[in-house]
């Protein structure tokens, strides 16, 4: 069994003898996966029509007299502007998939050995060596595959999901190879009767969040080292816990490979 304090306590710990190298790490993760980043939504309104202008779109019957006649140069503009919308989408989408998984990987991978006393920054390059990269890519793109279909169902099964899987980065940072379907098992077998407390912690940060957002929100990026290292600390105690049930064995969560 684990507490929120236990963990807070020992990400602390590693902290103090390596802030600035997790909170370099943390930008990363920050970028590229979009890890504890948040987004305002803001509304903007147009300035109301005067009655002038109100008028020539209306007559004094109050029938509308718009005369929006799509052409076919009308068309062609909106079929411009959905393909640059889907080339930006394709965009995004491969910088995601072939990059940003990797060094989300790569970061993982670093806090858990933070977490271990071999605060390393190599890390961040660790899914980029051929026997690893493609098993990285792969499973990465089935677990987000996974989590976008529950998603389409509706949204609390897609957020429950995303704890269930949440564990993935961290098993491959561990071991690359072991494959999509394994890690996904693993990852939902690890999170299983956790996922409120995993909630919970996460929640345990929205203070400091919200402390950080008035600093023009870029406190929030000072916070992010210590929730990331939280989440290796985590990352740990459930791997112990994995182990000690039969899941999984030590060296199925142990990579053999140390190269960087």
């Amino acid at each position: 069994m684990w507490t929120r304090a236990e963990l807070k306590d020992r990400a602390k710990s590693v902290l103090k003898i390596s802030y600035w190298k997790a909170f370099l790490v943390s930008l990363i993760i920050a970028i590229v996966a979009g890890g504890d980043s948040s987004y305002n939504m803001r509304a903007n309104f147009k300035r109301p029509f005067r009655r002038n202008e109100f008028n020539e779109f209306t007559n004094f019957n109050g029938d509308f007299n718009f005369n929006t006649d799509f052409n076919s140069d009308v068309m062609v503009v909106i079929a411009i502007i959905l393909i640059v919308v889907l080339i930006i989408f394709l965009i995004v989408a491969a910088f995601r998939i072939f990059l940003g998984a990797p060094l989300e990987v790569g970061g993982r991978r670093y806090f858990v050995e933070s977490a271990q006393n071999r605060a390393d920054m190599n890390n961040i390059g660790f899914a980029f060596n051929r026997g690893r990269y493609k098993g990285i890519v792969l499973t990465m793109l089935w677990k987000d595959f996974l989590n976008f279909l529950w998603f389409l169902l509706l949204i609390i099964p897609g957020i429950v999901k995303a704890y269930a899987y949440s564990m993935v980065p961290y098993i491959l940072a561990d071991n690359p190879n072991i494959g999509y379907k394994r890690a996904v098992e693993l990852s939902v077998q690890m999170t299983d009767g956790e996922k409120f407390n995993i909630f919970v912690l996460g929640l345990s940060f929205l203070g400091w969040y919200l402390l950080g957002a008035l600093a023009f929100g870029l406190g929030g990026l000072f916070v992010n080292p210590y929730k990331n290292a939280t989440e290796a600390e985590l990352y740990l105690v459930l791997k112990e816990n994995a182990i000690n049930k039969g899941l999984c064995t030590y060296n199925e969560l142990t990579s053999n490979d140390m190269l960087i």
